[in-house]
């Protein structure tokens, strides 16, 4: 049975050195994990059994109107640049309209080999499916722009690592778009005027169609961008591989690799077992988006009539982008203390606190929850040098009008901790899928106190913590 899906393919239409057809590898025995059909139904798509699900999106059968292709695109990966990079294990099927008449991606992930593979298998092994499921799902019940998870399928079929044959699986992803900054770089860097200014075109009717020039639309990702990296910092989340070709023009967080949300706040942790010298780590993302914002800007100056006024122009406009992030950062940690409308000594306020985190090595999640019900004293080594801030705190929060709402609104209670991100991929491994079930559960609500997910908030013991995650790939 085929399964009838709103699809076409906009995408497919740009010139075919944009990217290379061809259908998934199939797979012996698919199993569907998880349909998340709240999103589906936002999407329109039609409800159906779970063996066609299965065969779907385990990529055996194409749906009538999929187009399934492999994007190529370039990036900076840990700042050298790869010329050429692609979809290596993943294929966009096309594009659905959703139900607020919004063009959105389907895409398969570990759907088998493509040219962009690099002699990789293209295949994904079930905890890196699981883990892009829950924390993707989790960040947009956050807030945080995000692609999203519509489904997981096992595959039945072994995936070879370092460690040996692992379960198999495929994730469905759905994003605005899965145009990237190093999707401009490969044009760019290829001198390709045609495709370069095709893909501008594509962009901006895609995103942006309000956009004037290739200056307007920089600034609209430059805000994106900035919003989206100070919205990650408030909630503790790390990338860890902010690489330009994971740089998605539409300011959503794509490619869940080695991605962490901290437990004692740190301004300098880092978790990607790949980052040695901690280029993407919690307070680099910051630094590091300016960076790839500049190598988006160099790909649009050709397309600038004066080139040399569009360098200099370009130059100003990323070189105000610490400010943009600076000044959504302070809102978004105002707001976490309780301040709805914060003024100049509201972020020395925030900072202070900040830095009595990292010394009393405060849990950085609930540490801001607690200021909402007295228990974020408990959280420090030395209680007093809480105390004496929480004083400054309290007599500020007088000018507030509701500053516990607005708290409870900022600070989730629960977040994907990572060390019970790796007991649910443990006991998805052994056949048991219900942590995996129970986190999705919670985390769909994360800003209310749920007195039966105690233990999912409770930071890791020694044993239990996760000093180093994997991109998975």
């Amino acid at each position: 049975m085929n399964m009838n899906i709103p699809f076409n393919n906009s995408y497919a239409a740009l010139p075919a050195r944009f990217f290379t057809r061809q259908t998934a590898v199939p797979v012996r025995a698919p199993r569907l994990i998880r349909y998340n059909t709240d999103l589906a139904t936002e999407l329109g798509i039609p409800e159906t059994d779970r063996a066609t699900l299965a065969q779907v999106f385990a990529g055996n059968d194409v749906p009538v109107g999929a187009d399934p292709l492999a994007q190529v695109y370039a990036g900076h990966q840990f700042g050298g640049f790869s010329p050429q990079l692609g979809d290596g294990r993943a294929l966009l099927l096309g594009e659905v309209v959703d139900r607020q008449g919004t063009r959105r991606d389907i895409q398969l992930k570990g759907s088998g080999p493509t040219p962009y593979s690099r002699m990789g298998d293209g295949r994904a092994w079930l905890g890196p499916v699981l883990r892009e499921y829950v924390v993707s799902e989790a960040m947009h019940a956050l807030g945080v722009p995000t692609t999203r998870a519509l489904a997981a399928v096992a595959t039945g079929e072994p995936v070879y690592r370092e460690t040996g044959g692992m379960p198999g699986a495929v994730l469905t992803r759905v994003a605005s778009s899965h145009i990237r900054v190093g999707t401009f770089q490969y044009f760019a860097a290829r001198r390709d005027m045609d495709g370069l200014r095709a893909l501008y075109d594509f962009t901006v009717g895609r995103h942006d169609p309000d956009a004037q020039d290739p200056a307007d639309l920089l600034d609209r990702v430059i805000r994106r961008q900035a919003r989206l990296v100070a919205h990650w910092m408030s909630v503790g989340f790390i990338h860890g591989v902010m690489n330009t070709d994971n740089t998605a023009i539409s300011g959503e967080t794509i490619d869940y690799g080695p991605c962490a949300f901290m437990d004692i706040y740190n301004p300098q942790t880092v978790y990607s077992s790949i980052d040695a010298q901690g280029r993407y780590g919690y307070d680099n993302q910051a630094k590091v988006i300016v960076w790839n914002m500049a190598q988006f800007a160099t790909t649009l100056v050709p397309l600038m009539p004066d080139q040399d006024a569009a360098i200099e122009d370009f130059t100003a406009r990323v070189h105000a982008m610490p400010d943009l992030i600076e000044a959504e950062r302070q809102r978004l940690f105002a707001a976490k203390i309780g301040i709805a409308e914060a003024d100049a000594q509201d972020a020395a306020l925030v900072d202070e606190l900040l830095d009595l985190m990292a010394e009393g090595r405060a849990d950085f999640t609930n540490t801001f929850r607690g200021l909402t019900n007295g228990t974020a004293r408990d959280e420090f080594t030395d209680p007093a040098a809480f105390d004496a801030w929480a004083e400054r705190w309290r007599a500020r929060l007088d000018r507030e009008s509701d500053p516990e709402a607005v708290m409870r609104a900022a600070n989730p209670s629960v977040i994907p901790r990572n060390h019970r991100i790796e007991q649910m991929i443990e006991a998805a491994v052994a056949g048991d899928f219900k942590p995996f079930e129970r986190l999705i559960a919670v985390l769909s609500d994360p800003f209310t106190d749920d007195p039966q997910a105690s233990d999912l908030r409770r930071p890791p013991e020694p044993a239990e913590i996760v000093r180093a995650t994997f991109c998975g790939t």
